[in-house]
Formats: structure tokens, C-alpha cells, sequence
């Protein structure tokens, strides 16, 4: 094999990327799972991710396994943390770049290396691969963050009420708001 130029002898890290994809049923905010086909973690849950390919941004890496790992399309994806800690993966030296985004819930299939795709409620996520459950704290304060600054209501239907919108802004900050209809002293 040929060296390219400004090539190094030195070890690099692999970089892959997470997708935390959250949903909203009218009741309850969920998160998007996938249980691993493969080791490491075989059998435990973990968020759809997966190795960059060499031709591909961070962003169309997540979109692509997304699509590959649970057949879902995300629209709207922000990137908000890399996840650096050297032993966060056992295989190798290994950086993610995680994504979050608010999408319907629809019917998913696990693919790929994913024995299965499934929502799970946000109150009973069961014990994750890897970092992940650090991964949702953070995914979670950015998407309460974001409340503060940009509507959400992509996670609607296209006609919604006052108390859909109160019900889920209350969902995702874990907090009870004065009622719409009630009145102010």
C-alpha cells in the first residue's frame, strides 16, 4: 500500500456517531432503542449508531445508520455533544458524535447489526451499552434547553390544542404548569 502524503504512523481513534430520536404518544416522551446484534453488548440495548464511513460527514453517518439499524427517516437532527472518554468503548479508541432529534413515532424494524428497533418510555429505559445512559442525560437537558429557545411542535400532530402543547412541554420538563383555562390572581 502506497503512504499518502501528510499521512501520520501514529494510532487514530475511530469516530462513529449515536442518534438519541425522541417521540411523543400524547402522554409520554419516548426514545428510539435498538438492541445489539453483535458484541460488544451483545443483546443490551443502546441508541441506532454505528463507524463512519471514509466518504461521509458525521450527520449523513447518523442518517445512514438510523436508516439501517431501525428503517426510520429522521427530518430535523442537531448535533449536540462528542463523547470522548478513552474507555468508553472496548473494542478501540473510539469518538462519537451524537445527534438528538424529535420525530413521530412510527413503526420501526431493527436492520443491520440491530437484532431489534423498539420505543421505549422515557421512565422505563432499561440498562444501556456503552455511555448511552450519560448519552440520554445530555440528550435530554439539550432538548429541555432547546424548549427554552425554539417551538417543538414538530412532535404533534399538524392541529393541536393548548393542553396537547402544555402536556407535552410538562412531558419533556418534568414539571407540572398551571392549567390554560386556569385563572391568574
Amino acid at each position: 500500500m502506497k503512504e499518502k502524503m501528510y499521512s501520520y504512523k501514529y494510532p487514530h481513534p475511530a469516530v462513529t456517531t449515536d442518534c438519541v430520536i425522541f417521540g411523543f404518544d400524547g402522554a409520554k416522551l419516548k426514545v428510539l432503542l435498538i438492541e445489539r446484534g453483535n458484541e460488544p453488548y451483545k443483546g443490551r440495548w443502546a441508541f441506532p449508531g454505528g463507524f463512519l464511513n471514509m466518504d461521509e460527514s458525521a450527520e449523513q453517518g447518523a442518517r445512514r445508520e438510523l436508516m439501517e439499524e431501525t428503517g426510520m427517516v429522521a427530518g430535523y437532527m442537531e448535533q449536540f455533544h462528542a463523547f470522548t472518554d478513552p474507555d468508553r468503548d472496548p473494542r478501540e479508541r473510539v469518538i462519537t458524535i451524537a445527534y438528538y432529534a424529535l420525530c413521530e413515532i412510527q413503526e420501526v424494524t431493527g436492520g443491520d447489526d440491530a437484532a431489534k428497533a423498539q420505543w421505549f418510555s422515557i421512565d422505563e429505559i432499561p440498562q444501556l451499552a456503552f455511555d448511552h445512559d450519560r448519552m440520554l442525560h445530555l440528550a435530554l437537558s439539550a432538548l429541555r434547553e432547546r424548549l427554552h429557545f425554539r417551538p417543538i411542535s414538530q412532535l404533534l400532530p399538524e392541529k393541536f390544542t393548548k393542553e396537547e402543547l402544555q402536556l407535552l412541554y410538562e412531558t419533556i420538563m418534568d414539571v407540572k404548569l398551571d392549567s390554560p383555562n386556569s385563572a391568574k390572581r
